[in-house]
């Protein structure tokens, strides 16, 4: 039977969902995704190592670049509208086959991205305690076995949490990920507000600074290091794809998540660009601490509690992160499991609360064990890999679709096509052959067992393939 048969496109299929998000909880959802760890550190790495004050350039190439994808996203969510993300848009427009492969990559983004996260939030919780409440953690008990710890128990408890804050119900989830997100925004504001008074214009000079090679060989700075940089901070923007797993469960799909996923990368983009602006402005490059920038920023003014406020506005930032980033993987699974690629059971949706109850307790055990007992490391360079595979197909379906399927309605279309997605398309083929070896190699072991369960089970359990039997 063919690998790339496609799934009828059925926006309107009554899933047992709650539809309950708006355009404004959507916006919402992908700024609780996309600024956490970003803004907070990845800006000083950045400007510090790589662009130095030209890190505002580096923000607006990969924020560019993010946008190419991101205007391909909003034309299949306004098209498609369905639950799955990019899974469910190649579904409907190249075949199965692909499809499988992105939601495979998708689960591996989303799983290891939520527990690499916990592990940084673990972090984050032990400092803050450390140093305002002078309560020390026990080292074996905020380390995996590998790094000589018995368990990191923050990690799994903040996993577990959110488990049982997504079961409960989808509004109530969105409701607290707006209080985290206006905690988040609000700290990034006092930032601009008290760090911008502190402006010095000739920190700014040389606003590109002259390319250097170290020691051992590597470039620092110039146009390259722009560049460099620019891919460095491209996933600083990785989130917005979850806005579009929300399908199932917006009021109305074809509009809301458009508007969703673009202002959601707009607003994210303009203030990393104010934000890096500043922080370039306020300590001079070199100086800069790539540990925590903006808020040794704020202690380098001598502006004691905003440091702490902005400490703890990062931790709530990344706990937005982990709630959006598990919200996503569980809602990838349900269509996956609903086409019939995974087992049914899967998609089992509790009819009190509205959710795929089990689903969401089963993935967080299992997340809640990996954050705890395994070091990520490396391994979270996967997310990078299986997020720009995603991307790329994305972009790839935009084309294929506006031949294949001509007669859907399309409420937002993306210009210039089919320069915009193309150019989509060659950045991220780009940024994928820029990452380490081992990183691949990494990804083929993964790959292989995806293909492994696609054709022992996935291939002869699917919906369309029982339907035509």
């Amino acid at each position: 039977m063919s690998l790339m048969r496609t799934k009828p496109v059925a926006v309107d299929a009554n899933t047992g969902l709650k539809r309950c998000l708006t355009a404004f909880d959507l916006t919402l959802l992908g700024i609780g995704c996309i600024i956490g760890t970003g803004i907070f550190v990845l800006s000083g790495v950045a400007a510090a190592q790589h662009a130095g004050p030209a890190i505002v350039l580096s923000f607006i190439l990969s924020g560019t670049a993010c946008g190419f994808a991101a205007l391909c996203y909003a034309e299949l969510a306004s098209a498609v509208g369905g639950c799955g993300s990019a899974y469910g848009y190649a579904y409907a427009g190249i075949g199965e086959f692909v499809a499988w492969i992105i939601g495979w990559l998708l689960i591996l983004e989303y799983a290891v991205a939520t527990a690499t996260v916990s592990i940084g939030w673990s972090g984050y919780l032990s400092s803050i305690l450390d140093a305002f409440f002078g309560v020390h953690l026990p080292a074996q008990y905020i380390s995996a076995p590998a790094e000589g710890g018995i368990a990191n128990v923050p990690a799994m408890l903040i996993v577990l949490a959110l488990a049982g804050l997504l079961s409960w119900g989808v509004k109530e989830s969105a409701r607290f990920n707006g209080v985290m997100v206006f905690v988040k925004l609000a700290t990034i504001l006092a930032f601009i507000f008290i760090a911008g008074q502190h402006v010095n214009v000739d920190n700014w000079h040389p606003f590109i600074p002259e390319r250097v090679i170290d020691a051992d060989g590597h470039g620092h700075y110039g146009v390259m290091g722009v560049t460099t940089a620019a891919a460095l901070i491209f996933f600083a923007y990785i989130g917005f794809d979850a806005v579009s797993t929300a399908g199932e469960e917006c009021v109305r799909p074809q509009r809301d998540l458009p508007i969703g996923i673009l202002a959601s990368l707009g607003i994210c983009t303009v203030l990393y660009i104010v934000v890096s602006g500043i922080l370039t402005g306020v300590v001079p490059y070199q100086q800069i601490d790539i540990k925590a920038p903006v808020a040794e920023a704020m202690s380098g003014l001598g502006v004691s509690w905003a440091k702490g406020a902005v400490a703890t506005g990062a931790i709530f930032g990344i706990t937005t992160v982990m709630l959006v980033l598990y919200y996503g993987l569980t809602r990838v699974v349900l269509a996956m499991s609903r086409d019939g690629l995974l087992p049914a059971s899967m998609a089992a949706v509790n009819p009190r609360t509205q959710t795929p109850v089990r689903l969401i307790l089963c993935s967080g055990v299992l997340i809640a064990l990996v954050a705890g007992f395994f070091p990520i490391g490396k391994v979270a360079e996967l997310v990078n890999l299986g997020t720009l595979g995603a991307f790329f197909l994305v972009c790839a379906s935009v084309m294929i679709m506006r031949r294949t399927r001509p007669d859907l309605v399309r409420p937002f279309r993306v210009p210039f096509s089919p320069v915009l997605p193309i150019l989509g398309m060659l950045f991220c083929a780009w940024l994928m052959i820029s990452l380490p070896l081992m990183t691949w190699i990494a990804f083929s072991v993964w790959f292989s067992v995806g293909m492994l369960v696609y054709f022992g089970y996935s291939h002869r359990h699917s919906t369309l393939a029982t339907a035509s039997a």
